[in-house]
C-alpha cells in the first residue's frame, strides 16, 4: 500500500461556538479573566482551550465555528414561543459571543453566521459537506440537537463537565446504546420527545422510552403515519404487543395508537421536525484545494501567537503555538 494511501481521512471539525462560549461563561465566570483591552475574556479563553485541545486530540484538516445570527430567526418567525422561558443573557457573555466571530477570523480559523440561522445549521451542513467531499466530521457541542447528524462519517463529541477528555465521542453503535434508537432515526425520536431546552412540547403521551420502542419496532415513523391513516394502526398495534409479549412488558398498542391517532399528534411531530431539522445545505466557504485559506491547518504562527497573547494567558499562547502549528494527521509520513 503506497504511503498517501495509509493515511487517515481528512477531517472536518465543527464547532457549536455558541454552546461552548455559554458553558465556558457559567464554568469560569469566578476567574474574571479580561484581555489586554480591559474586555472580559473568560468564556472566550475557555472556548479556546477547549478547541484547542479538541485540535491535539483529533488533528483535523480543517475547523469550522457555526454562530448564530443573533439579529434575526427564522425558527423564531414561524414560531414565536420558540426557546421562550430562557433566562436573559448575562450582559459579559452577551458581549463575548458578539465579539468571538471577529476574534475566531483573526486567529485564522472559518466562521460562518448564516442569516436567520443558527449554529446547529452549520453543524448540519459540514456534516454533509463531510459526506459530499469524503472527509470524516467531528462535531463539539453540548447540546443534543447535533445527534441527529451521526452516521458512518459524522461523529458527536458532547461537552459535559469532564470537558474534551471527559467528553463523550458518539457514533451510531454509542448512540444506540444510549438511547435505543438507531442515529438515523434521531429526529424522529426527537420530534416525538420534544425539546424543553427549546420550548417545543412532544407528542402527547409519548415519552423517550415509548417513542425508542415506537421507532425500534416499527422501523420509521413514516410506516407509522400509513399504518394509522390507512389501517387504523393495526399492524403497530399488533407488533407492539408482540414486542411486550417477547420481552415480558405490558401490552401498549391500543395505547400508543390512540395518543398518535388524534391530528394534534401528527401536527405536533410535524412541527417539531420541522423546527429541530438543521439546514445542511449552507455554503461553508471552505476551499482545502487553496493552502492557507481560513480554517485550514496548520495557522499562520503570528496570528495565533499575536490574537492568542492578545488574552493575556502565557500557558495558552505557549499551548497554541505548539498545537496550531503541527500538520493534521493527515498529512503526516
Amino acid at each position: 500500500m503506497a504511503a498517501s494511501d495509509a493515511r487517515p481521512r481528512q477531517l472536518l471539525l465543527v464547532v457549536d461556538a455558541p454552546s461552548l462560549l455559554h458553558r465556558n461563561h457559567h464554568a469560569r465566570a469566578h476567574t474574571r479573566l479580561m484581555d489586554r483591552a480591559g474586555r472580559p475574556a473568560w468564556a472566550l479563553h475557555g472556548m479556546l482551550r477547549q478547541i484547542i485541545e479538541a485540535i491535539e486530540r483529533f488533528a483535523p484538516d480543517a475547523v469550522i465555528f457555526g454562530l448564530d445570527d443573533r439579529t434575526a430567526s427564522e425558527r423564531a418567525d414561524l414560531y414565536p414561543d420558540y426557546k421562550a422561558g430562557r433566562a436573559p443573557k448575562d450582559a459579559a457573555l452577551v458581549e463575548q459571543l458578539d465579539r468571538s466571530g471577529a476574534f475566531l477570523d483573526a486567529l485564522g480559523l472559518a466562521t460562518l453566521t448564516p442569516p436567520g440561522l443558527e449554529a446547529d445549521d452549520v453543524s448540519a451542513s459540514g456534516a454533509r459537506w463531510a459526506r459530499d467531499h469524503g472527509w470524516s466530521c467531528v462535531i463539539i457541542t453540548s447540546d443534543r440537537d447535533a445527534f441527529a447528524h451521526i452516521s458512518e462519517h459524522t461523529q458527536v463529541l458532547r461537552l459535559i463537565n469532564g470537558g474534551i477528555d471527559g467528553s463523550p465521542l458518539l457514533n451510531p453503535t454509542r448512540l444506540l446504546s444510549m438511547y435505543g434508537v438507531a442515529a438515523e432515526s434521531y429526529l424522529d425520536f426527537a420530534a416525538l420527545r420534544g425539546d424543553p431546552s427549546d420550548n417545543l412540547p412532544g407528542v402527547s403521551g409519548i415519552g423517550e422510552k415509548t417513542a425508542a420502542t415506537l421507532l425500534t419496532q416499527a422501523g420509521s415513523m413514516q410506516a407509522v403515519w400509513a399504518d394509522i391513516e390507512h389501517n387504523e394502526g393495526r399492524v403497530l398495534a399488533a407488533t407492539l404487543d408482540a414486542w411486550a409479549v417477547e420481552t415480558g412488558s405490558r401490552r401498549m398498542g391500543a395505547t400508543v395508537v390512540r395518543r398518535l391517532a388524534v391530528p394534534e399528534a401528527r401536527e405536533r411531530y410535524d412541527f417539531n421536525v420541522r423546527i429541530m431539522s438543521g439546514r445542511d445545505d449552507l455554503d461553508l466557504g471552505l476551499t482545502p484545494e487553496v493552502p492557507g485559506t481560513p480554517g485550514l491547518l496548520p495557522l499562520e504562527l503570528g496570528h495565533v501567537h499575536r490574537v492568542v497573547g492578545f488574552l493575556g494567558v502565557e500557558s495558552t499562547t505557549t499551548l497554541a503555538v505548539r498545537v496550531l502549528s503541527t500538520d493534521p494527521a493527515s498529512a503526516r509520513d
